[in-house]
């Protein structure tokens, strides 16, 4: 046996007893994680760059991939809307070559976007890839999350459009950032050569004496504010433990209660209205899968309005319309804005038959 056969000998005999090890350390519970689940865990990408994947996306993309999945949020130039803070603005030329955005420290400029503050651009790409779009996180492919990064830089002034973003030169746009000199190390948190061994400013020991045996709740959601932004059981993401408690009517029970029992189904008194409205198990199933496809929940509650109307609203409004169908249709395809206040709808990536499937739906009650 070669000594390269015998290095290989002793890892494969060591994985193995330390799975066994891990099999064995609670009898009956759980078993070892395979290469492939630690894989889809492991995505995080490091300041300097170690964990990054290998691709390439142009701004071009990005421009589509933002104005189907982004814009709606964020605004068609990252300016966001009422809800969201803005991605850009408040950099300047000088920012990118000083690498320090002095607007953060002028008291007559209260404004705080993305860019301002972005000091590593891993930052960037690893939010947008583990949790954009908010409804369907961890559904953009790699290509998408480089190109959509390119883009959001390019809205900055820091990409030019012809730019591809890349896993070969990320560290250097890193260097073009307007912040990039904007984050201090000088603070101990993590500490280490590479971070100056420096000692905490704070010193603290844990107290176990006069402990409160029970806790109360000392404030709650005022009635005024409840259901300021649609009902919060209705906006779950797909992954993840955000739990959203029924905010469409005040909780006799505890808040704690509340957020456990948030993912029980909230009865909804049907609508009634003039023409038909029998709509299969199916076709419902089919559009309420569109309406967290193409993001439509990220804006609209079933029965309240979040940046737009309240699904079952638009069924009020239009349901008894001859043309509801068409007319809606038209709406979801070519975007829309003024009928229900200032904030635009975009026109949505559907096909003729998706936006069509929709609309029916609409007019059939928005039922779930």
């Amino acid at each position: 046996m070669s000594s390269l056969h015998k290095v290989l000998f002793v890892c494969v005999l060591l994985g193995a007893q330390l799975a066994q090890a891990q099999s064995t350390q609670y009898p009956g519970i759980g078993r070892a994680a395979t290469a492939k689940e630690i894989a889809a865990w492991d995505i995080d990408v490091r300041p300097d760059f170690k964990g990054l994947p290998k691709g390439s996306g142009t701004v071009a993309k990005g421009m589509d991939v933002w104005e189907g999945k982004c814009a709606s949020c964020h605004g068609v130039f990252g300016e966001a809307n009422q809800v969201f803070s803005p991605i850009t603005g408040g950099t300047t030329k000088e920012d990118l070559r000083s690498g320090r955005a002095a607007r953060l420290t002028d008291p007559a400029y209260p404004g705080r976007t993305t860019l301002m503050k972005l000091a590593n651009l891993s930052t960037l790409w690893d939010y947008i890839n583990r949790a954009m779009p908010w409804t369907a996180p961890k559904t953009l492919s790699v290509e998408e999350v480089y190109a959509v990064t390119a883009y959001v830089l390019h809205l900055g002034g820091v990409l030019p459009e012809t730019f591809t973003l890349s896993d070969q030169n990320m560290a250097k746009v890193q260097g073009m950032l307007p912040n990039r000199n904007g984050m201090s190390n000088e603070h101990a948190m993590w500490p280490g050569a590479g971070f100056g061994n420096l000692k905490p400013d704070v010193q603290a020991s844990p107290c176990m004496k006069d402990c409160i045996a029970t806790a109360s709740i000392a404030s709650s959601l005022p009635d005024f504010a409840r259901n300021a932004h649609g009902n919060l059981a209705e906006q779950n993401r797909i992954v993840g433990a955000q739990l959203g408690v029924d905010t469409s009517k005040p909780s006799s029970v505890s808040p704690v209660a509340a957020i456990l029992a948030a993912n029980t189904p909230v009865p909804v008194a049907p609508i009634h209205r003039g023409g038909p409205g029998k709509a299969s198990a199916e076709t419902i199933a089919a559009a309420l899968a569109m309406t967290q496809k193409y993001a439509c929940v990220a804006c609209h509650g079933m029965d309240t309005k979040i940046l737009g109307p309240g699904f079952r609203e638009l069924a009020k409004k239009y349901g008894s319309r001859p043309d509801g169908v068409d007319y809606l249709a038209a709406k979801i395809k070519s975007g829309s804005v003024g009928v229900w206040g200032t904030m635009p709808m975009p026109p949505q990536d559907v096909n003729g038959s998706e936006a069509k499937a929709l609309a029916q739906w609409l007019m059939d009650g928005a039922k779930k």
